[in-house]
């Protein structure tokens, strides 16, 4: 299959083609990638709507049901926990399972699934209500890895050339799902009460599995002979890796937290609140594809969009509160714009990473196909969600122990670690490039020298 920034693109029979209709050829999208297309962005849009729904309403309805703030953060966090052992599971199975089945069965359990949260209100409060909320979020921890894992190999493979381009474009409909979860789960909840938003949202979830099973293409592989361990052992990778946990538990520490930060700093209703989280989801979403299209046009940018990003991110964690030390007052409009600065930061974060880590593994011997696609996916997954469980179950610690500025500084000091681990990885690896390059000249003008000394005898 040709992707659409293949430089050879497909010839006409017959010999070379004139290079206008070959460059116009390699442009066009084929049918099955507009279809492959179209099934990643629907579960990028639903997923994150699904996720983000939380947000606005849900830490107090727990709070109603006898949830403390720290277990309100596990129940959060929770989620993360095993999507991080799917992740595992689902990645190195890949093959085996078939991505096509388990993007649409994990599709058709985490809309199931989503539509029996918004009967959890009719559960009687405390411990069952408690351990409801466990068994829901672990059942859609699970379903949702799947989708994921499959979505993003089966999009690498289509799109094998233009990964960073594609998967930036497609986050515009994460940042979308997030843009529209909290505001049209703070209205739905406002207007009609707990159950609508939730039955709402799994049935358009729901309705998208019977379009996925018939327009998304199946894709053969051969069984990889590489593992996780592999992977995660060459050291650029594991401090990928760890960038990306640090990442996920800045953004999963804003789940517990910040509405009821909001709500109780501004006193604003719930429905307003959706629309705070409004500022850091359009901004990622804007950003991303111009992120992406910049890291696969300027491969050696992609290093220094990941250091800048995590840096700017630090900064913007150290504003949210703003942190006490400071001395600066907190306001709405501040907070909203950080937001903004905080979702543009994370594009130039997120979106070089993984093509980032496929290339580190190709170079390093992994073969080229759907199960090396599905490790690099799955050790994405697994590395969001370690940080995704720690930033929410951790954050809800902090927020009740310290309050939400001095926790969110904190969060911010982890993303400045992952930047400069990372800047002076960069730093090192460009420095060992240029020794072993200049070691290579000697080398061949040392034999150059010889073979002119052996022919003049």
């Amino acid at each position: 299959m040709d992707s659409p920034g293949d430089p050879e693109g497909p010839r006409p029979p017959g010999g070379d083609g004139p290079p206008g209709v070959t460059m116009e050829t390699s442009r066009r999208l084929s049918r099955e990638q507009i279809f492959v297309l179209i099934s990643t962005a629907s579960i990028n849009l639903g997923s994150m709507m699904c996720y983000s729904i939380l947000g606005p309403f849900f830490p107090k309805e727990a709070e109603k049901k006898g949830a403390s703030n720290t277990v309100i953060g596990m129940i959060f966090g929770c989620y993360a926990l095993f999507d991080f052992l799917a992740s595992l599971v689902f990645g190195k199975y890949l093959v085996h399972i078939g991505a096509k089945f388990m993007f649409v069965a994990g599709m058709f359990v985490s809309g199931a699934v989503t539509v029996l949260f918004g009967l959890l209100d009719q559960v009687p409060e405390g411990p069952v209500f408690i351990a409801m909320c466990f068994l829901l979020r672990i059942t859609d921890a699970i379903s949702f890895e799947a989708a994921i894992t499959a979505s993003s190999s089966i999009l690498a493979k289509a799109f094998p050339n233009n990964v960073a381009t594609v998967l930036g474009s497609l986050e515009t409909f994460s940042g979308l799902g997030l843009v529209l979860g909290p505001p049209l789960g703070g209205f739905l909840y406002q207007s009609f009460g707990y159950e609508v938003p939730f039955i709402f949202l799994g049935c358009i979830v729901l309705l998208m599995v019977p379009l996925n099973m018939c327009i998304l293409p199946n894709y053969e592989s051969d069984k990889g002979k590489h593992s996780f361990w592999k992977l995660i052992a060459l050291p650029k990778v594991a401090f990928l890796s760890f960038v990306i946990t640090s990442f996920s538990s800045c953004f999963g520490f804003l789940d517990p937290t910040l509405s009821l930060f909001v709500l109780e700093k501004f006193n604003l209703p719930a429905g307003y609140v959706g629309l705070v989280f409004l500022g850091l989801a359009l901004s990622y979403a804007i950003s991303s594809p111009l992120v992406g299209l910049l890291s696969d046009k300027m491969p050696h940018l992609r290093k220094w969009l990941l250091v800048f990003g995590n840096l700017t991110l630090a900064g913007c964690y150290m504003l949210l509160g703003p942190s006490p030390f400071l001395h600066i007052k907190s306001q709405l409009w501040l907070l909203v714009l950080i937001l903004v600065i905080n979702g543009i930061s994370a594009g130039m974060s997120l979106i070089p990473i993984f093509p980032e880590i496929l290339s580190c593994a190709h170079e390093n011997g992994f073969e080229e196909g759907l199960s090396t696609l599905g490790l690099v996916s799955g050790l994405f997954g697994a590395m969001w969600s370690v940080g995704a469980f720690v930033g929410p179950t951790l954050g809800g610690f902090l927020y009740e122990k310290i309050g939400f500025e001095w926790a969110a500084a904190l969060q911010g000091l982890w993303a400045l670690t992952s930047g400069l681990v990372m800047g002076l990885f960069y730093l090192l690896e460009h420095l060992r490039r240029r020794r072993r390059s200049e070691l290579q000249n000697i080398l061949g003008t040392e034999e150059e020298r010889t073979a002119l000394l052996s022919d003049e005898r």
